[in-house]
């Protein structure tokens, strides 16, 4: 056992500040024959459970501290410029001690926060019991005072907090980091501690784990502070001394003070803390008189049965009083009543809720308490899988609400509660590769290409790790071995990358707790001004408090505006509850997969797979959620196959049919993996959900003692040793892929929800899906784009016809007056009321007259003009931009002299006369040219509205697309693509080499990406480039790449566009004129294939000399048609063809 203990380190929880992680600082500790360490990081306690939890398993003792910050005066007074205030090393001597600590550190967090938190001495004398004070070296209270020669201060600041703390229980701390100061202070504290009879102890002020992590220690602080690693005048450890040195090393620094070395000894074996874990702390729900919470519980359940089934059936009785016995059993009645009181208070005040989501939708109590809202009987959804007997755990129930009225859910809970016993959790940002890269750069004061270079050869992936990223990107690695600079910038951001660099709110989590939420977590003000925990999600469950979800959910707000609309605009009332999941509409609509903007169903990748399973059931829809993930992808083809009777279904056994029928013998669900370890091994589902979740984790040997008893179990049911062994592995191999069905059953629910809705209602649906993306004017393109392929007529915003959202107008969407840059909602209210009560503005000068100025002040005014929002008043565009400085002008002071009329109340002061008024005239001015007006609306609205420079070249984009732009985010990297669309911002550069290449970007329809001409393609394409005009269309085939979040064209080959009229006419003069020398080939896409019948009747009534092919894109295959079926090429057919198909269902080429 070593003398030496450490008692004053700071792990990566010291944010921007320890370098120590916390796996690292224990295994060195073992790796120095260390048997306690201790935590005591900076102003807060973010690590303190898990490093316990840590040191406990690898066989260390955790003393778990804080270093406080001491108010110079008051903790409620900002210190002064430049005026730092004092640290203090605290231990928890006791468990009474950790709770004090919570205490304090909350307090200091929650009411002294100014940039650090501090704490007053009162509220230490307060919470002092279980306590060890170390005083902090230099730069606590005693080592400033002694440092600045005050020693008569110093030694009435040591017997203040030796009198505060007890004379045990306060130390004179010693540390020697190589700076002369402290050799100074150290003298001095050596001779107060002789005058004054107090302990002395000798610490390390640990900010990392080896004396060469010093340089990166010193970058990261300087990331902390905002500064270059060469300002002169930044703070910073001097010295490479503050790393965690081995005991020898400590004992040789302080051998002329023995008992200050063996003190460190003496304080570790006072430091006895064990955390209780695992006891939960669940508040109490306020039960009616009379009522037990299981019988309350039972009551409220079978009222709900009532209400969901209207009959007590056997099955419906069986298994609810299951479900309810074992969440008696295993203390959970109270966690059910408290979601229940808030889910009713969410119903009752009008909030939409989800469906469910997780595993909480398979428990019928759940349903029945209106908690969920999918019936887990009539879908075979598992309590088990939700709550198993056979494995403890605290419950787990997410809850969806309306994005918009998620808080007001919150602030009910935090008022039945208590403020002091509810709270939002922390999470942390950390140091991800790329930012790594730029922060480190920044302060090395690397050029800014090298950095940029560097962070850009990262691959885009989720999680990428800077180590991966050299193995997956030759360049970096080449570049990483070849330049000093990049060696350098990438070695000091590893040693960075993954360290904490902020604390975030965790976008859902809240806590409550029985007792004030200091008795078990420290807490901390979100950037909001909340209460938010220190400790993470899964901390908090360690500790025992009850951890929920309470998401907000763009889509139920979208469904309920859409119901909203649909009950304004067409008089019908839609509630989803009172409706089966059959609707004809919504399958055919599933079947074209016709899905963006529907929830979970929108990607390219998922309407492919709809289009090609064409779904007729609820069941297909869940089993498409769960089956388009990664792994589970693979085994789409074998469904889509079976489910079509292209190949046999097949089940191991004949036992098996019932649970495997649905989903065409394919493992879809997890609850399958349950009921067939079940059916065939008799395990019960609790046993089976143990099953479930080991198999899932692939260790050797639990996979064989799983296999053990697996295969008994079978065997003991008659089933023969093979075909156990063959489930078994059928098991493990779809274990990683199995998807909770309770969840899919729910999102199913809503993904269908949104399906029937734009089926059914496609102008409601839209506008209201515009109105919940209108912040995001490339998804606002994208849907628009969608309304005009569905033949919904988008309109211009209008001062007299628009709302804040999108509206519905006759079956037409009228843009919504937030989508306008430069708008702001207190302009939108004052317009909209001012209309409300005036009725429609009469021209410009009108409505500048009655809109308060202050609320649309002249900027919006200008917006509103050339968003086309003036459009239907007298004038046009450029007239009234001429006109709107003296209009607004004007109007403001008819506005000014009104306020004035209406304060000069009872003649008290003399009524000004009002002006005369002069008649409104606009400027005579021509209007701009079109395509100026649509790069008006462009700018202002995100997207072309009243007409689109694109469109005469809609029909040759389509059928030279194979991408748009907004499937380009799913399309993988490197992927061969040919895009069409506009040029817009050409640049020509010589590179370094004086080589020619080019950048622009290329806009269709739904956005924008950059198109970049490497120099071996420039010079193929150069003088193309040369004489493109501005307003250029063109197709750009390359290369897809994905870097650093950013989607680039790499271009192989260009193509200059004409106008279809153009372009068209003269083919199609060539095309009838040789007619034996052209086909015309027709696209049949899946969701087409129901509509042969009526192409036939198109294809007679155009009969003609040209050939015709019908090519399906699933297949890939072409059918030439008889003579029958040839036609006459020409406009007229192509647009029947394409109303019945879609834009760019018609291709002619040359046999």
């Amino acid at each position: 056992m070593q003398p030496f203990v450490h008692l004053h380190v700071h792990t990566e929880y010291s944010l921007l500040e320890g370098m120590c992680r916390i796996d690292s600082l224990i295994a060195q500790a073992q790796e120095l024959g260390m048997d306690t360490v201790a935590m005591t990081d900076s102003g807060a306690m973010y690590g303190a459970v898990e490093f316990y939890k840590k040191a406990k398993a690898a066989g260390l003792k955790p003393i778990l501290g804080c270093q406080v910050y001491v108010a110079r005066r008051s903790q409620h007074e900002r210190p002064a410029r430049g005026e730092q205030p004092w640290q203090l090393i605290l231990l928890a001597e006791t468990l009474q001690g950790y709770r004090n600590l919570l205490q304090i550190v909350s307090h200091a967090q929650l009411q002294g926060l100014h940039d650090k938190p501090l704490i007053d001495k009162n509220f230490l004398h307060q919470y002092r019991d279980g306590l060890i004070a170390l005083s902090a070296g230099l730069d606590g209270e005693v080592g400033q005072r002694l440092l600045t020669g005050d020693l008569h201060g110093a030694s009435d600041a040591a017997q203040e907090y030796a009198a505060l703390f007890g004379p045990a229980n306060f130390y004179l701390e010693l540390q020697d980091h190589g700076e002369l100061a402290e050799k100074q202070v150290n003298q001095l504290t050596l001779q107060l501690a002789g005058q004054l009879n107090l302990p002395l102890v000798v610490t390390n002020n640990v900010h990392y784990l080896h004396q060469a992590d010093a340089p990166s220690q010193d970058v990261l602080a300087c990331i902390r502070e905002g500064r270059s690693i060469q300002d002169a005048e930044r703070a910073r450890l001097t010295a490479p001394e503050y790393w965690l040195k081995p005991g020898p090393a400590m004992e040789d620094l302080f051998r002329h003070v023995p008992q200050a070395l063996a003190n460190t000894r003496l304080i570790a074996d006072r430091c006895h803390v064990e955390l209780e874990l695992g006891v939960n702390h669940l508040p109490s729900f306020d039960l009616p008189s009379g009522f037990t919470e299981e019988s309350y519980l039972r009551h409220l359940c079978m009222r709900g049965v009532q209400v969901r089934y209207g009959v007590e059936t056997p099955q419906i009785m069986e298994r609810l009083n299951y479900e309810i016995d074992v969440i008696v059993q295993m203390g959970f009645a109270g966690y059910f009543l408290i979601v229940w009181d808030f889910m009713r208070f969410a119903h009752e005040s009008g909030i939409s809720t989800g469906p469910g989501r997780g595993s909480a939708a398979g428990s019928l109590v759940s349903y029945v308490l209106r908690i969920t809202n999918v019936d887990p009987i009539r879908y075979n959804l598992l309590f088990q899988r939700f709550l198993n007997p056979e494995r403890v755990s605290m419950p787990d129930i997410d809850i969806d609400f309306e994005y918009e009225r998620r808080g007001e859910v919150i602030e009910y809970v935090t008022h039945k509660y208590g403020t002091d016993r509810v709270a939002q959790i922390v999470t942390f940002g950390t140091m991800a590769a790329r930012a790594a890269i730029r922060d480190v750069g920044r302060v090395l004061d690397l050029p800014a290409h090298v950095i940029d270079r560097t962070a850009k050869l990262i691959p885009g992936q989720l999680g990428i790790t800077i180590t991966k990223a050299l193995e997956l990107e030759p360049n970096l690695k080449q570049l990483h071995e070849s330049d000093p600079l990049v060696q350098r910038l990438v070695n000091t951001a590893l040693a960075i990358e993954g360290l904490p660099r902020h604390t975030s709110l965790h976008a859902a989590g809240v806590v409550i707790s029985k007792e004030p939420l200091t008795a078990y977590v420290p807490l901390q003000r979100g950037a909001e001004g909340g209460v938010v925990t220190q400790y993470s999600m899964e901390v908090l469950e360690d500790v025992g408090l009850l951890k929920m979800d309470f998401l907000g959910l763009r889509y139920l707000s979208l469904i309920d505006r859409a119901i909203e609309i649909v009950r304004k605009t067409e008089g019908l009332e839609i509630d989803f509850n009172q409706m089966d999941l059959d609707d004809p509409r919504t399958y055919e609509l599933l079947m074209r997969g016709d899905t963006d903007g529907c929830f979970q169903l929108e990607s390219s990748g998922c309407k492919n797979v709809l289009r090609e399973l064409r779904p007729s059931s609820f069941e297909d829809i869940i089993a498409v959620i769960s089956l388009y993930r990664p792994g589970p992808m693979e085994n789409i083809p074998t469904f889509i196959k079976a489910k079509h009777g292209e190949t046999a279904v097949r089940y191991p056994h004949p036992d098996l049919q019932w649970i495997l029928e649905d989903t065409y013998g394919v493992i879809v669900y997890q609850e399958q993996i349950m009921q067939i370890a079940s059916v065939m091994a008799g395990f019960s589902l609790g046993q089976a959900d143990l099953l479930r979740r080991a198999v899932g984790k692939k260790k050797r040997e639990v996979l064989a003692e799983q296999r053990t008893l697996f295969v008994q179990g079978c065997m003991q049911k008659g089933y023969a040793e093979p075909l156990a062994h063959d489930v078994y592995d059928l098991i493990v191999r779809f274990a990683d892929y199995g998807f909770n069905r309770a969840h899919a059953a729910a999102y199913g629910v809503l993904s269908y929800q949104t399906c029937y809705l734009k089926a059914n209602h496609p102008a409601a649906y839209m506008s209201a899906l515009l109105t919940s993306v209108m912040m995001s004017h490339h998804k606002v393109a994208q849907y628009v784009e969608d309304c005009r392929r569905m033949g919904i007529e988008v309109l211009a915003p209008d001062v007299n016809s628009s709302s804040f959202g999108f509206t519905v107008e006759g079956g037409k969407i009228r843009c919504g007056l937030m989508a306008i840059k430069n708008v702001g909602l207190s302009g939108i209210q004052s317009l909209v009321q001012t209309r409300r009560e005036g009725g429609a503005f009469a021209d410009l000068s009108d409505f500048c007259e009655r809109v308060d100025a202050r609320a649309c002040n002249k900027k919006a005014l200008e917006s509103l003009i050339r968003a086309g929002a003036f459009d239907g008043l007298h004038g046009n565009r450029r007239a009234m931009l001429l006109a709107l400085e003296e209009t607004a002008e004007r109007g403001r002071l008819r506005q000014r002299d009104k306020d004035d009329n209406q304060m000069n109340l009872f003649g008290i002061m003399e009524e000004q006369a009002p002006q005369a008024a002069t008649k409104f005239e606009l400027p005579r001015a021509a209007d701009y040219p079109e395509r100026e007006r649509l790069e008006m609306e462009k700018e202002l609205l995100g997207l072309y509205v009243t007409g689109s420079p694109l469109k005469p070249y809609s029909r040759q984009m389509a059928r030279l697309a194979d991408k748009r732009v907004s499937e380009l985010v799913e399309t993988a990297d490197n992927a061969q693509v040919t895009m069409t669309g506009m040029v817009h911002g050409l640049k020509q550069i010589h590179t370094k080499k004086g080589a020619r290449m080019a950048f622009f970007q290329l806009e269709d329809m739904t956005g924008m990406v950059e198109v970049v001409l490497f120099p071996e393609t420039y010079k193929r394409c150069g003088d193309m480039l040369q004489q493109l005009p501005s307003d250029a269309v063109l197709a750009v085939k390359g290369r897809l790449q994905h870097k650093e979040d950013e989607l680039k064209l790499l271009a192989d080959s260009l193509k200059v566009l004409a106008p279809d009229d153009e372009g068209d006419l003269a083919e199609e003069a060539e095309i009838n004129s040789r007619a034996d020398e052209f086909v015309l080939y027709i696209r049949i896409r899946s969701e087409d294939e129901a509509r042969l019948h009526e192409l036939q009747t198109v294809l007679t009534r155009f009969h003609g000399p040209t050939q015709v092919l019908l090519f399906y894109t699933a297949s890939r295959q072409a059918r030439a048609l008889s003579e029958k079926y040839a036609v006459q090429m020409n406009p007229q057919f192509v647009q029947a063809v394409e109303a019945l198909l879609g834009e760019g269902a018609v291709v002619q080429k040359r046999k």
